[in-house]
């Protein structure tokens, strides 16, 4: 990463974790006009000298646990799970060509026609050239997540945060879309998370994350600017790290 500091960003290099619920929408496996959206953000940060990694997640497409309880082997369903996460990835990647940003897609299993495989170095290289980089595929085993991809990715790129572009604002004690009298946090400790279970990433990641010091900022994507407004170190949605928790209530 460059030595010197980028004028109004607080993390010059990130991390940005998408679930596969962000791209698809009213019965659209893929729907492009909330893809190009995430792509407009995408390209606005990287114009501003933000040097972004991105982690895809597949549950647009494919949800293994599901897989797994209807009978599938657990291993195979999360591999099949893999190849889906490989999908968004190469639709994200078309999204931010289209608008001019170069790009490449490195993927956990080995698939050389469509991506390069996950090589650490030549990630950072591809960074520090100002190449978008998307990882796809996981870890590439079963049985972890793609929040704990993004975790692993993230530490492995020196990345100063891991931003998680959500559909609600941030983090809560219960699930804002379900419950109306739901606790939004404008700041939690890694701890506490762990302690109250709270839908922040799994307790692998949120474990790794507190391991290394690797802040995470839990936002609503959807929200025009969001991104550009995180990444320069606005208060928006929820900051989980070693800190203080907040009160609960919004910032």
């Amino acid at each position: 990463m460059s030595e010197k500091p980028i004028s109004g960003l607080r993390w010059p290099r990130a991390m940005l974790k998408l679930s596969g619920q962000l791209f698809g929408a009213d019965g659209l496996t893929v729907d492009w006009a909330r893809v190009g959206r995430l792509g407009d953000e995408i390209a606005e940060v990287v114009a501003r000298g933000v040097e972004l990694a991105i982690v895809v997640g597949g549950g647009n497409i494919w949800r293994g646990r599901t897989a797994s309880e209807q009978g599938m082997d657990r291993a195979s369903a999360d591999y099949a799970g893999m190849v889906a996460t490989v999908i968004n990835a190469l639709c994200l990647q078309d999204v931010l060509e289209t608008n001019g940003l170069a790009t490449r897609v490195q993927t956990a299993i080995e698939m050389r026609q469509v991506a390069e495989p996950f090589i650490r170095r030549r990630a950072i290289r591809h960074l520090e050239k100002g190449r978008v980089v998307i990882f796809a595929a996981g870890t590439g085993n079963p049985f972890f997540t793609t929040d704990t991809a993004a975790v692993l990715r993230a530490i492995e790129i020196a990345a100063e945060v891991i931003v998680k572009g959500t559909r609600v604002k941030g983090v809560y004690d219960k699930d804002p879309e379900k419950h109306a009298d739901a606790k939004f946090f404008d700041a939690i400790t890694y701890q506490d998370a762990l302690a109250q279970q709270l839908r922040v990433m799994d307790a692998t990641a949120i474990s790794l994350s507190m391991e290394n010091e690797l802040p995470i900022v839990v936002f609503d994507i959807n929200e025009e600017g969001n991104l550009m407004r995180v990444l320069s170190g606005e208060a928006i949605g929820t900051l989980v790290s070693s800190g203080s928790a907040g009160g609960g209530s919004s910032r």
